[in-house]
């Protein structure tokens, strides 16, 4: 009994994270359909905010035209790769991970 609740459990594990990485990619895309037409991805990537601040952002952008057809995972994307615990990009290397020239 108690090894199938544990089966059960590790399968709502691996669904939730599925979902989560399927929230990140809708996301992404979001990203580049709504807030590439003003700003560059550096500007973007550069920023470390809470999850508050970013959805004020996204108000803010909003009030000013930005269009967004899936909000939600855009907010889910920006916090979990530009979130307040996320570290700066290392000294040397650009915001795509690759080394500065």
């Amino acid at each position: 009994m108690i090894a199938k609740l544990l089966c059960a459990g590790a399968a709502m594990a691996l669904l939730a994270v599925a979902a989560d990485q399927e929230t990140i990619v809708r996301g992404q895309k979001e990203e580049r359909t709504a807030c590439l037409p003003c700003h560059s991805l550096r500007l973007i990537h550069s920023q470390r905010l809470s999850r508050a601040t970013w959805n004020k952002e996204l108000d803010k952008m909003g009030n000013w035209g930005a269009r967004y057809s899936d909000r939600a995972a855009l907010l889910e994307y920006l916090v979990a790769n530009y979130g307040d615990d996320k570290p700066l990009v290392p000294d040397g290397m650009s915001l795509d991970g690759t080394k500065k020239k």
